[in-house]
Formats: C-alpha cells, sequence, structure tokens
C-alpha cells in the first residue's frame, strides 16, 4: 500500500494568552519578531475560529521549524502553544497533525469542518 505524501510548505504557532499572561505572551511575541523571520498575526483578545481562548498566529515556513519550535519550547513559559502544519487540510492539520506545548486545549474543530 503506498502511502500519499503531504506536502507542508508553512506552520502555524498560535500562542494562547488571559488577560493576566497578556504581558507575558506580548514579550514573547516581541522576541519571536527579534529574532526569527515570521508573520505575526494579529491579537485576537476573544476566543475565535477554533480557539477557545485569546491568542495570536505566529506563521512561519517548514525550513524554520527546527529553529523556532526548541526556541519555543524553553521560553514559551508558562503558555500554552498550538503548533500546526498548513498542508489543506484545515481539520486535520488542527488535530491530527498537530503538536501542543503546555496543556492541550479543546478546540472548537466543528467551525473548521464548516468552512
Amino acid at each position: 500500500m503506498t502511502e500519499k505524501v503531504i506536502a507542508i510548505d508553512s506552520f502555524h504557532a498560535h500562542v494562547y494568552y488571559d488577560t493576566s499572561t497578556r504581558e507575558m505572551a506580548a514579550r514573547i511575541r516581541e522576541e519571536l519578531g527579534n529574532r526569527f523571520e515570521v508573520q505575526l498575526g494579529r491579537w485576537r483578545d476573544e476566543p475565535v475560529g477554533p480557539h477557545p481562548k485569546s491568542m495570536y498566529q505566529v506563521a512561519f515556513l517548514a525550513n524554520q521549524f527546527a529553529e523556532i519550535i526548541p526556541w519555543l519550547m524553553l521560553n514559551r513559559q508558562e503558555l500554552d502553544v498550538l503548533v500546526h502544519p498548513n498542508t489543506g487540510d484545515a481539520v486535520a492539520d488542527h488535530t491530527e497533525h498537530s503538536l501542543w506545548l503546555g496543556e492541550k486545549l479543546k478546540l472548537n474543530i466543528e467551525v473548521l469542518k464548516a468552512a
């Protein structure tokens, strides 16, 4: 049986925060922007899409994974971070293909299924 090869062009890291950890999230965001060539998404101070709490997105290319993810592992402080590839299958990317740093939050996958 031949497995389908899925290409990963890029990744998203979603950094979750709340009112008590927003300053911490801001410091991590600033450091990510200074250290790496990433695209920093907007601050989302309310749940949006499948995300159950406030977050911002960090977009980066697949060839940056080996630098960015270890840095996040060591520097995320107490924040939870979802990392997922972008393969064109949003549901699988956010579930089967994802990894979590910190607590695994319950995503609203129904939003992705409806898109």
